[in-house]
């Protein structure tokens, strides 16, 4: 939440600066590429971690996992990720100087799940290995991120970024839902079932699994035939999410504002895909691919935005004794974070400053709500034992 709370923070004052409405900010480095990496490899690998050492060991059978020898890669992996976005600003030997803490913090993450996954004996192990590779692959990407820093390759770097949200976590929020997704809405709804566990779950792994390669075939080889197989596959898997997403909130009509935000998720995932087809298959207006950079932002903003509102907010409920519930105070950020998403989409279609900087504003702003929120949560006594 720290994490998440100062990223937002520092990109909402980059654009109030680039706005002319707040204070003038020197830079040492590319705001877009610390942006977008802080964004990828920033809090939600921290986030992961939370739920692989919690819900982790029940899904491999073992013993549950001390927290104290966890503590020293994830505070490594945030103070990281606060030196880089000073970096930003201070020079590159601070930037990476961040990335080798947050490098070091993640591979040991890494390193330590992967020993409780070869040591389980559990018949059922396929989520947690597929997890298990998707951190593997995020690591090496984050290694290339650093290397790309040191040789001031922003090109390279960028395709860093993209690679690890395609192959890092992507896959890990999908294969994360596809096992949380139905036991949170069999609470809410019985009935309920995540419709990506009956369909396209081992699809849309491999379609990210494309797309990811699609970063490094648009840096070496650029715009060319691919593009257009690329196109055609995402075409596909927005009209098979598209209809899943109809389809589910017919049926479920939408009775539990949980489930809600898990269908807005789903819808979210499904228009990314549809928006970076169009502009894969349709030629770019003006020589802008403004189109696949607004399926980008529904993806990152939209769908795992939506997403992690609602898991977390579950799973931070579950492990501190409240009601698990989704009160009003959440539902008004959730729909804050669907009218920030709007506002991206937006300024990436009509490229407007002042567009930018409401979204980067309301983002800020909704983030900072729901973490200050939870930090008066974490750390302290079950709630149920306090009353």
């Amino acid at each position: 939440m720290a994490v998440l709370g100062a990223s937002s923070t520092w990109w909402a004052l980059v654009q109030l600066d680039r706005s002319g409405l707040g204070p003038p900010l020197p830079y040492a480095r590319s705001p877009s590429i610390t942006h977008g990496a802080v964004m990828v490899f920033g809090f939600m690998p921290l986030f992961f971690a939370g739920f692989l050492f919690t819900a982790g060991p029940r899904w491999l059978a073992l013993p549950p996992e001390p927290a104290a020898p966890l503590v020293a890669p994830w505070v490594a992996q945030a103070a990281g990720w606060l030196l880089w976005l000073a970096g930003a600003h201070a020079g590159t030997g601070l930037a990476a100087g961040g990335l080798l803490a947050e490098l070091a913090g993640l591979a040991t993450v890494t390193w330590r799940f992967a020993r409780r996954v070869r040591a389980s004996r559990a018949p059922d192990r396929l989520h947690p290995r597929a997890i298990d590779y998707a951190h593997a692959v995020g690591v090496a990407c984050l290694l290339g991120l650093l290397a790309a820093t040191l040789a001031g390759a922003d090109g390279v770097a960028l395709a860093c970024v993209l690679a690890g949200l395609w192959w890092f976590v992507v896959p890990v929020f999908l294969t994360a839902a596809d096992r949380l997704i139905p036991f949170f809405s069999a609470e809410a709804l019985p009935s309920a079932r995540w419709p990506l566990a009956q369909h396209s779950l081992s699809l849309l792994l491999a379609l990210s699994a494309l797309e990811g390669a699609g970063a490094w075939l648009d840096l070496f080889a650029g715009r060319g035939g691919w593009l257009f197989a690329l196109g055609a596959a995402e075409a596909l898997a927005a009209i098979a999410l598209l209809a899943l997403a109809f389809a589910w909130g017919r049926v479920k009509r939408l009775s539990s504002r949980l489930l809600a935000m898990f269908h807005a998720g789903l819808l979210w995932l499904g228009l990314s895909f549809a928006l970076a087809a169009a502009g894969h298959l349709l030629p770019p207006a003006d020589g802008a691919p403004v189109l696949p950079l607004a399926g980008l932002h529904a993806l990152t903003m939209g769908c795992l935005g939506s997403l992690m509102l609602g898991m977390v907010s579950r799973i931070s409920a579950g492990h501190g004794g409240r009601p698990q519930v989704t009160d009003d105070w959440l539902w008004v950020l959730f729909w804050l974070l669907q009218a920030a998403t709007l506002l991206r989409l937006a300024a990436t279609v009509q490229p407007v400053q002042a567009l930018l900087t409401a979204a980067a504003l309301l983002w800020a702003g909704t983030m900072l709500a729901w973490g200050l929120r939870h930090a008066n949560w974490y750390g302290h006594p079950r709630y149920e034992r306090r009353r």
